[in-house]
């Protein structure tokens, strides 16, 4: 039988921290400020303990924000909540006295283990591919330094997932190559997951289309939605009224000073994209009462003595800009609503999208009351595109399986032929079987 502890036993194993656990000598935070004396002499004194967490954070603060000025890290990198909150909790949980990462750590073993993770997320994917099918999605862009590259990614509706990428800039992106470069993602994900190739509306591109029916009958080739969209945009803002808009957009993006912008609240939009000039003109539009070419901001800018800044000012103050404007506005932001729903990622746009034009058409004649003169050849370019490059097998399929819209519109009106022929052509391109096909008709 166990003797009970002497005085000196108990007196040693409640000295210390103050813990009711016996020997132990955890640190908390207030540890960092008050040394052992301090606190021994801080005895029954009351501490602001959010005064002190306050003071704690702002010294973490400092110290990371240093570091990132320190490794030229872009500011937005903090906007990674997730993956940066959980590194901030692991170092809290840790406590005072974490030692940071080695460059070793970070380059071999974290890495492996980052690696290792991401395959099996990749793998959990494919199951999905095997079950659902995929989308395969090609993006080809140039990087500031002129380099191009293609980045291959790969769509499902457990999500997309980046499969690789291509550096492009030192062989021409022809049709053979891009093909090439089709057939082997293809391949990789198993031809019998894959329902279709995203790519843009290039020429060569077009080409890849016909080739890969050619070779892989039951995977359709489908342009991109979004890219069409912006094409369509493009072309409608070369006819007038809509070309001097845009001119005036795009001419404040080159010479209007940014503290003019910030003031205003206007829109500097990206001078690649023709679907910004709307979104410019919209901002015009929202400051029309803020006089912008006669406040005191402009008469002080350079731009006042420049020949552009006085050609700008004298068009938007003339009696033609703002009636251009609401013409462009009826016309672009329909399409805006649109080039949302496909560009976004909260749902899939391919069993929407046959509606969204339907309804964009309809909103366009709304807005110019129904007088067909004012937006006829918009309707022409929004067509040509549309039959050239939209209207595919893949979207009619998506229209008439999507339930809330199928009875929708046949309570209402009875459902275009082409959208049934779309349907049936997408149906017997999956599914080669007659019999299947016959089931699923059923």
């Amino acid at each position: 039988m166990r003797s009970p502890p002497s005085k000196s036993q108990i007196k040693n194993s409640t000295s210390g921290s103050g813990s009711s656990t016996a020997g132990s000598n955890v640190k908390g935070p207030l540890n960092l400020f008050f040394s052992q004396k301090s606190n021994e002499k801080r005895k029954g004194e009351a501490i602001d303990l959010d005064s002190c967490r306050k003071s704690l954070r702002e010294r973490a603060l400092d110290a990371f924000a240093r570091w990132m000025y320190d490794a030229g890290l872009p500011f937005n990198c903090v906007n990674y909540t997730d993956s940066f909150g959980e590194f901030i909790v692991a170092v809290g949980q840790y406590g005072p006295g974490m030692k940071p990462p080695t460059y070793h750590e970070v380059r071999v073993p974290c890495l492996k283990k980052e690696v290792e993770k991401t395959d099996k997320i990749i793998e959990e994917q494919k199951a999905q591919w095997k079950i659902y099918g995929c989308s395969i999605m090609m993006d080809k862009w140039t990087a500031k330094n002129g380099k191009m590259v293609i980045n291959v990614l790969v769509n499902s509706p457990r999500g997309s997932v980046f499969l690789e990428s291509y550096d492009a800039s030192d062989s021409s992106t022809n049709s053979n190559k891009m093909f090439n470069l089709s057939e082997k993602t293809i391949l990789k994900v198993g031809p019998e997951n894959v329902v279709q190739v995203v790519t843009d509306n290039t020429s060569e591109n077009k080409k890849v289309g016909n080739m890969l029916k050619g070779v892989f009958p039951n995977i359709c080739w489908t342009p991109c939605a979004a890219h069409c969209i912006n094409l369509m945009f493009g072309e409608i803002f070369k006819l007038a009224p809509y070309s001097r808009g845009e001119q005036v957009s795009k001419a404040i993006v080159v010479e209007h000073d940014e503290e003019i912008h910030k003031t205003k609240k206007l829109v500097k939009p990206a001078k690649t994209r023709f679907v910004t000039s709307i979104l410019t003109l919209h901002s015009f539009y929202l400051q029309k009462q803020n006089t912008l070419f006669l406040s005191t901001e402009w008469s002080e800018s350079i731009y006042t003595k420049e020949a552009l800044g006085k050609e700008v000012a004298r068009f938007i103050i003339g009696p033609y800009f703002w009636n251009d404007t609401v013409q462009a506005l009826k016309v672009g932001n329909p399409l805006v609503i649109v080039l949302r729903l496909v560009d976004g990622e909260k749902k899939s746009p391919t069993e929407y999208i046959y509606e969204a034009m339907d309804r964009d058409k309809e909103d366009i004649e709304k807005a110019f009351d129904h007088d067909r003169r004012k937006y006829e050849r918009v309707f022409e370019i929004i067509d040509k595109r549309w039959d050239d490059q939209l209207h595919q097998p893949l979207h009619a399929a998506g229209h008439i399986l999507n339930r809330e819209l199928f009875y929708t519109n046949n309570e209402n009106k009875t459902l275009d032929l082409k959208v049934w022929k779309g349907y049936h052509a997408c149906v017997a391109k999956l599914l080669p079987d007659e019999a299947m096909q016959d089931k699923i008709g059923q």
